[in-house]
């Protein structure tokens, strides 16, 4: 299944700077979930710096638990909005 994931910051993590090492890691997980294809597509939005994701899960409680795993997830720096996607079926209306 298709998931589609916004990065949220944190209230409580608004205006602090992650360090070096924590972007580091986090780097290194995105890479590793890029590298086994959980992770398809990863962008950033060009109007601010929050990251867009693009997740292939079994379903979003598997998509929850990848991304719980994420180094700034886990120290509560940012969150994911968490979305299913299902094909786009409107072309039935065309060719019913």
């Amino acid at each position: 299944m298709k998931i589609l994931a916004l990065e949220e910051e944190m209230a409580e993590a608004a205006g602090s700077a992650a360090s070096e090492g924590l972007l580091k890691e986090e780097a290194e997980r995105v890479w590793e979930l890029v590298r086994t294809g959980v992770i398809r597509q990863i962008h950033f939005r060009k109007d601010r710096r929050m990251a867009v994701l693009e997740l292939e899960c079994a379903d979003e409680k598997e998509a929850e638990r990848v991304l719980s795993s994420l180094p700034l997830v886990r120290k509560k720096r940012i969150r994911f909005d968490v979305i299913p996607l299902v094909p786009y079926d409107g072309f039935m209306r065309l060719f019913g």
